[in-house]
Parts: C-alpha cells; structure tokens; sequence
C-alpha cells in the first residue's frame, strides 16, 4: 500500500507561488521530499480561513500561509490552534522583521510584490512563448517572436531561447535541416529579428558524437559524420543569406557569452 504523501494547504491573499515555494523547498529536506499542495489563493475574507483550517483539521494537513494583512493573519493562527492545526506564518516575520529594520509600517497590501513587478508577468509569458516555438513546432509564432533563432541540430538553438526568456525575450527558433525546407514564415520575418548561429565542424562532430554515445548510439552514424555535419552547415549559411541576417559564431561560446551578443544586437534594431 502506498503511503499518502503530507498534505499542506497554502493559503495566500494573492497567487501563493511564494508560500507553496517555501513549503517544497522544506519538505525536500526530508526523505523522499514529496508532499501534496492543495492552494488557496486570492483569500480576501474570513469565511475560506474556516473553511481551509477544517478541512486541514479532516485531512490531518498543516496550513502553511502569506497573508498580508494582520487581521487575516491573526485570525488564521487563531482558528487554526483552535482546531488544533499547525499554521506556519511564512511572510509575517520578515514583515516585521523589515518594519524593525527600517523603522517604518508596512504598506499590508495584498499581491503588491506581482503588482509592482510587471517583469515577473513579462517573464512568464517569454517563457511559455520559447516553450510552444522551440524548435519550429510551430511557424505562426515567428511572426510574434522578438527573436528567432536559426541553425543546424545543436547550436545552442533551445537553450539559448530559454535564457533569452528569462530576460524577457520572447525567442522561437527554427532547425535548419537540407531535407526539409524552412517555413514560408521565416522569410517574413523582419530579417533584423532573426540571428543565424552557426559552429566549427569539428566541434559540431565532438557534440554530437558526445549526444550519441549519451543515447547509446554509435558514434559513426550519418549524424555526426564530417560530409553531413559540412551539408547542414553549407545549407544552413545559404539560407542565412538568402535572409540577410546576422550570423553568430557560437564555436567554444558558453550559452551566456551568446545570449550578451544576441541581445546587444537586438538592441542595436538588429544590425550585427
């Protein structure tokens, strides 16, 4: 029979991704670091307060919370040893801890840090943007994309759209493959958004050798054979020509080096 795993309601007057947060990164302090979150966002009132700390109580669950307002507060903790329930008060005592700091009262309003903080939002929507156009799933994206990054098969392409997204840049690539023909979407993009990268045959062929033994597959397949690799990467200079983009060696770069050169350019309106 498996056990059932601990149960902690998270309780919070705006998203309660801070509080759940905290609660996963405590539970992965003890054995197999599994736990079930049950969320209670956006708790503006006193009745879900009841609600939650009974339903904590039948399930044999704790209450971990972010509550911003002292009277929420309070009247959570005061339910919850009523019943009986462990209630852990996660934002309160670095409340006031920088109300002691800083000499002053806090502003107690609720959501404020994902109010103020626009670039949080702005990260999250580049993030599931470089998720759904990675690696040309699909082409309709090129056309909203900030950037879109082309290339031959392990150029960086993915990961290097996952760091420009978390820097607010929302990327799509496109694989550059002989046998199959880019998406008419490409060529409409602004050539000033799209970055080639391209790389040294011969590091190509230790990457890729590197990727096949990681597969279990032979390392003398076609893929990371040196007439293959030098096809793609002849086919791959073509087509960045024939868009007029600029073109980043990214041979013995680490991802950061080339996302710094992909965003000074970006900056620059695409002029490499």
């Amino acid at each position: 029979m498996t056990p059932q795993l601990p149960i902690v309601y998270v309780v919070s007057d705006s998203v309660g991704e801070t509080a759940e947060f905290v609660v996963r990164a405590a539970a992965s302090q003890f054995h197999g670091g599994r736990v079930e979150i049950r969320r209670i966002a956006y708790v503006d009132d006193f009745e879900p307060i009841r609600e939650v700390v009974q339903a904590a109580k039948e399930s044999n669950a704790l209450i971990g919370f972010t509550l911003v307002l002292p009277e929420m507060r309070e009247a959570l903790l005061r339910e919850a040893d009523h019943h009986g329930v462990i209630a852990v008060d996660i934002l309160g005592p670095m409340i006031q801890a920088f109300s002691k700091i800083n000499n002053q009262s806090p502003k107690n309003l609720p959501g404020l840090v994902h109010q103020l903080d626009d670039e949080y939002f702005r990260r999250v929507e580049a993030i599931e943007f470089a998720v759904k156009y990675d690696d040309g799933k699909d082409p309709r994206g090129l056309l909203r994309a900030d950037v879109v990054l082309i290339g031959v098969s392990r150029t960086s392409k993915t990961p290097l759209s996952m760091f420009l997204a978390h820097k607010r840049f929302k990327a799509a690539n496109v694989p550059l493959v002989p046998e199959v023909a880019p998406p008419e979407e490409l060529f409409e993009v602004n050539p000033r958004k799209v970055i080639g990268l391209t790389i040294s045959p011969d590091e190509l062929n230790l990457i890729r050798t590197e990727r096949l033994k990681a597969l279990g597959l032979r390392s003398q397949a076609n893929y990371a054979a040196h007439e293959r690799i030098l096809l793609e990467l002849e086919y791959a200079e073509k087509i960045m020509k024939r868009i007029g983009c600029p073109v980043i060696n990214v041979s013995n770069k680490a991802v950061e080096e080339t996302a710094s050169i992909i965003m000074d350019i970006i900056k620059r309106g695409g002029r490499g």
